[in-house]
């Protein structure tokens, strides 16, 4: 059916819902590049090595060690703990509650842009069906202004149109299970925060005894 077609050509049997779909395919592709880049990057360092360091700071009071460790890192854990470093001696609910304002904080950071991923994860498969609605449409409306038809014209049409549903699930498939794979990847670093905030704290108290 497709054989020595090229993808423009494609294209326009598919009308401009492969137009819509081909956006959003492109659009997809770039958000799920940069949150894996993004998530990458602040990966490290590892939780339990991250406070391992800072609780052999503490011990020996030096927190201006402590502060230096976490500004060396842009991961959220390290920000987390550094927004509690700096108000040590306060009470321990206004720490608490800097560290809590600044996981919120962090987690927003972390979500940014899944919300579109996930938006066409579930719509690219109703454009894909919509475009295939309008191709089936068109192939009758030829048959009828023809005055003619078969079989044979009536499978081609369909088939064509079909590549709009086809295309749909290609472009809502990776993107469902990219915005899956994100929504988990953002819990566990929200995990990670607010591990380091308990830890902290609990530091942080052992410190001034």
């Amino acid at each position: 059916m497709f054989q020595g077609k090229s993808i423009l050509d494609i294209l326009q049997i598919g009308g401009f819902t492969m137009y819509v779909l081909l956006f959003c395919s492109l659009l997809s592709i770039t958000v799920i590049l940069e949150k894996l880049l993004y998530y990458r990057k602040i990966s490290r360092p590892k939780r339990a090595e991250f406070m391992a360091r800072i609780g052999r700071a503490l011990k020996s009071n030096n927190f201006e060690k402590a502060l230096a460790f976490c500004e060396t890192s842009h991961a959220p854990i390290s920000q987390v703990v550094h927004s509690g470093l700096e108000l040590y001696g306060r009470p321990e609910k206004e720490i608490s509650n800097a560290m809590e304002r600044n996981i919120r904080m962090e987690t927003a950071r972390l979500e940014r842009y899944t919300g579109v991923v996930g938006t066409i994860g579930s719509i690219a498969v109703y454009i894909g069906l919509f475009g295939t609605v309008l191709g089936i449409i068109h192939a009758f409306h030829d048959i009828s202004v023809a005055g003619a038809g078969g079989m044979s014209i009536v499978i081609g049409g369909v088939a064509e149109a079909l590549v709009c549903t086809a295309v749909g699930l290609s472009v809502a498939i990776p993107a469902v299970v990219a915005y899956n794979f994100f929504n988990r990847r953002v819990e566990r670093f929200v995990d990670d925060m607010e591990l380091c905030a308990s830890e902290l704290l609990d530091l942080m108290g052992a410190a001034k005894r």
